[in-house]
């Protein structure tokens, strides 16, 4: 790979630009008009503008995209996250205009992109998948039999959903009625495919994820855990490794299992197998994710792997150097996502000017960001705007890193959730680790 075109923005961007320049390869950064001042367009060797600030205009335009690419001779294009990082349709047109696209190819991501047919695919491949139809649903007296069938709560989901979007739980029939329309149209305006799937609705779970690289040569590991129980609306606001939530048996067998996912499916690069584990320890295929994600920098500290470096010789052909048992798991790793949003006003998102900022640092600590003295935040895209990482030898040491980090944490100008973060933190129910993905709705006030 000669030079890579990062169809992204923000902190990803800067991550990706960060590790290529690490292994002496060139970047191209794409941006919208909003984003012209943005800290990627400067880390980067090269920066063309793709459109207005609209994300529709400019990071979801594939056809300029693609044309930053040949402009610029760029060979590679990696999509971070969110945007067209799973969309079939992207890879397919930079498979056919000789551009490497880093990560799997356009069929498997349209595979395991539609969630009815992965369930499929991972329930014929032995991966416990929660009880619910198989694929989509024919229609409202289809989604009504297969709710009698397996028991209420039920959940419909958005079958090309993510993103926590298209997504209702149905108590009884009537809900059912009532809210399958209206998935059904959350589905077509978001993501232009209004097919619906209905699944059990496991109460009181916790959202456990297994990260795994797999090459081109048919290798494949897993490189543990990471628990995203601590979400709003399906977001997820903190992320840990490991989870509190499974012992070493149990650690093993989703483990295999998000292996024998991505075997299933012929998959390579980098990619997340989401699983739920409820309360007696069962745990079911929820989605994968053919990306990057957010929350990759817990593994990383924990192992010492760099995910997105092995993403990217993944891409050129490289095999995989290290086999399951090389992996070392060392201490304990905590996220935080800090947002420009004020959580007192619904989550209202803050845009605006940085008038001062001061990052956390130390010993095990990490920061993850594109913005500095100075910058706009635009009202054009997701609220995120840092992640602060930090490992310690053990959960007591990390939760007391996160909370000094927090309290080192300064962005004035704009609200942040930085305060809502660190209640969480303190939280003697969060420290005990007796929380599920309820947890935030529950203790709402308290925060």
């Amino acid at each position: 790979m000669n030079k890579i075109l990062i169809a992204n923005r923000g902190e990803i961007a800067v991550r990706i630009i960060r590790a290529c320049k690490e292994m002496n390869i060139k970047t191209v950064a794409v941006y919208s008009e909003a984003d012209k001042d943005a800290l990627h367009t400067r880390l980067a060797d090269e920066a063309v503008c793709i459109g207005p600030a609209s994300p529709q205009k400019s990071y979801l335009n594939i056809k300029n995209i693609i044309e930053a690419a040949c402009i610029t001779n760029a060979d590679t294009i990696h999509p971070g996250f969110g945007f067209l990082s799973e969309n079939p349709a992207f890879a397919r047109i930079c498979e056919e205009s000789k551009i490497k696209f880093i990560g799997p190819n356009s069929k498997v991501i349209e595979l395991l992109g539609n969630k009815a047919s992965s369930k499929e695919v991972m329930r014929d491949a032995g991966v416990p998948v929660i009880p619910g139809s198989d694929g989509s649903v024919k229609g409202l007296k289809d989604a009504l039999s297969i709710a009698e069938k397996i028991g209420y709560p039920v959940m419909l989901k958005a079958s090309a959903g993510g993103g926590g979007k298209g997504i209702r739980i149905a108590n009884g029939p009537k809900e059912l009625e009532t809210n399958y329309n209206i998935v059904k149209q959350e589905a077509k305006i978001s993501f232009n495919d209004d097919e619906i799937y209905l699944e059990k609705f496991i109460k009181n779970p916790r959202h456990v994820e297994i990260q795994i690289l797999a090459d081109e040569h048919g290798n494949v590991i897993h490189l543990g855990e990471r628990d995203c129980t601590i979400q709003r609306n399906h977001q997820k606001m903190i992320e840990e490794t490991p989870s509190t939530a499974i012992d070493d048996k149990l650690r093993n067998k989703m483990g295999n299992a998000a292996v024998k996912a991505a075997k299933a499916t012929g998959y390579s690069s980098c990619g997340t197998v989401e699983f739920l584990v409820d309360s007696d320890k069962n745990f079911y295929f929820m989605e994968m994710n053919t990306r990057i994600q957010v929350e990759h920098p817990i593994t990383e500290m924990r192992t010492g792997i760099d995910i997105v470096k092995a993403q990217i010789r993944i891409a050129g052909g490289d095999e995989l150097k290290l086999k399951q048992k090389d992996i070392e798991f060392r201490g304990h790793s905590i996220e935080c996502r800090i947002n420009a949003e004020n959580p007192s006003k619904n989550f209202m998102p803050s845009p605006g000017l940085i008038n001062e900022i001061n990052l956390p640092g130390g010993n095990g600590i990490r920061v993850d960001t594109a913005i500095y003295n100075g910058y706009v935040i635009p009202p054009n895209y997701d609220s995120m705007i840092a992640k602060i990482i930090v490992h310690g030898v053990n959960r007591n040491e990390a939760i007391a890193k996160m909370k000094r980090a927090l309290e080192e944490l300064v962005i004035d100008g704009v609200d942040t959730n930085r305060d809502f973060l660190f209640n969480i933190i303190k939280d003697p129910d969060f420290i005990r680790g007796n929380f599920d993905t309820s947890f935030i709705e529950t203790n709402f006030k308290t925060l």
